[in-house]
């Protein structure tokens, strides 16, 4: 099993989304969150501190995990998807590698009707993270 850690960076209520580079073997040119496969031996949280770092060229504050799923299009090579949300870290996100070839700051209800998402699961976060910012209770 496979597993995968992105990062939703969360300010004044909007998303960080990573558009994937259309040379991308997996959800190609489509919305998504900066992250990764974790290595060997290595922890959910370490794996996400690196491949933010890596990514967007940023080091997260606390995280907090808000959704788990099940790749639903990875067939004989299953994959779990954790993400977390980050409402600090250190330094300025911006593209460090081939990844990704745009960042882009979404409202969660404009993120969520998005057509050109990744993972149609996300959807749900999104809304889930505006339903807790209308209530004043912060991120779900």
């Amino acid at each position: 099993m496979r597993h995968i850690v992105n990062g939703l960076l969360v300010s004044e209520g909007k998303v960080l989304l990573a558009r994937r580079s259309k040379a991308r073997a997996a959800y190609p040119n489509l919305w998504s969150f900066p992250g990764g496969h974790t290595e060997s031996q290595e922890t959910l949280t370490a794996a996400l501190i690196r491949e933010l770092r890596e990514e967007i060229g940023i080091v997260p504050g606390q995280s907090r995990l808000v959704a788990q799923f099940e790749d639903p299009n990875a067939g004989s090579n299953p994959a779990t998807y954790h993400l977390y949300v980050i409402s600090r870290w250190e330094g300025m996100p911006t593209i460090q590698d081939q990844e990704h070839s745009k960042l882009q700051w979404f409202g969660f209800a404009e993120a969520a009707q998005l057509p050109d998402l990744a993972l149609n699961e996300y959807r749900a976060v999104f809304l889930a993270l505006l339903h807790s910012e209308s209530r004043g209770i912060g991120n779900p």
